[in-house]
């Protein structure tokens, strides 16, 4: 087990994790970046858990997945989305975005008897990544940690929404940061790892399709966060870090939102595109990795 500890206040009931060895994890935000562990040529010094492509130890794979040498849940790992070091959700083909997502499924279903498993994705240094190369994270969290993670607020919703033919696209009312949207699937009541290909396949359309909305409002290669709900009733929920949090919102937990959610939704509704569009645009792509 990794140098870390779940601490439980004893009047609050809330939880932390003690976690000192991850301050001496690379970070590109404090100018400790190494060459980067995730690119091609680092297979033996990395081994993986799981991959996508290739031999175990050779160059030829398309996902990689890589335990994180600084956990602080027991089980901890590292997604990484391509051999790209610069291009993410938004920019990959979607044909890669779908195996990553499938990725996602499969280390899911690898850990969902063992605890809570919560995967996330930091975008940025304002999302809080440490490395530029795109990956995602898994921690498997332990049953007995309560984790304060929002259900689907399924009466709070602003009536306004988009839908696919699968999920719907979707704002809270009370939305704590401005731009904020959950892609729900229509299909209720499931675990993430029972997505099926199919929802995979619009769901890294939709996904991929909202970043680069995004793009637009908050600028290329904007700091974001997403995650994915990890118990029943599933959603993944997209976070853009379009400001700081601030002395009133740590102290009180009360988030202040300077974007009304319904405008976010007319906004997402005046770029949005069905997926069957896109998918023939994605045909049509002449390179790997070309925005649509």
């Amino acid at each position: 087990m990794g140098d870390f500890r779940f601490i439980q206040d004893p009047v609050s009931k809330k939880w932390v994790v003690l976690a000192p060895r991850r301050a001496r994890r690379p970070d590109v935000a404090v100018k400790t970046q190494p060459a980067c562990p995730f690119c091609y040529g680092k297979e033996k010094e990395e081994p993986d858990v799981y991959r996508v492509g290739g031999e175990k130890e050779d160059s030829n794979w398309q996902i990689r997945v890589i335990p994180n040498k600084f956990p602080f849940t027991p089980i901890h790992e590292v997604i990484i989305h391509s051999p790209d070091h610069h291009k993410n959700f938004g920019e990959l083909p979607l044909d890669q975005a779908e195996l990553i997502l499938k990725t996602y499924r499969q280390r899911y279903n690898a850990h969902k008897d063992k605890g809570q498993v919560y995967i996330f994705h930091n975008r940025g240094e304002g999302g809080g990544e440490s490395l530029p190369h795109p990956h995602t994270q898994l921690v498997v969290i332990p049953s007995e940690v309560k984790a304060e993670i929002p259900s689907l607020p399924q009466d709070s919703l602003i009536e306004e929404s988009i839908s696919t033919s699968k999920f719907r696209i979707v704002c809270p009312i009370a939305s704590q940061w401005p731009d904020e949207i959950w892609i729900v699937p229509k299909r209720r009541g499931d675990i993430f790892g029972s997505i099926s290909d199919e929802e995979i396949e619009e769901l890294a359309f939709v996904l991929s399709r909202l970043i680069q909305i995004l793009d637009l409002r908050h600028g290329h290669e904007f700091p974001f966060n997403f995650y994915v709900y990890p118990g029943k009733d599933w959603y993944l929920r997209l976070i853009p870090r379009a400001k700081s949090l601030g002395g009133f919102e740590v102290g009180t937990g009360i988030f202040v939102n300077t974007q009304d959610p319904k405008e976010t939704i007319s906004f997402i509704k005046e770029h949005f595109e069905t997926p069957n569009e896109e998918k023939i645009k994605r045909e049509h792509q002449a390179e790997y990795g070309k925005s649509v």
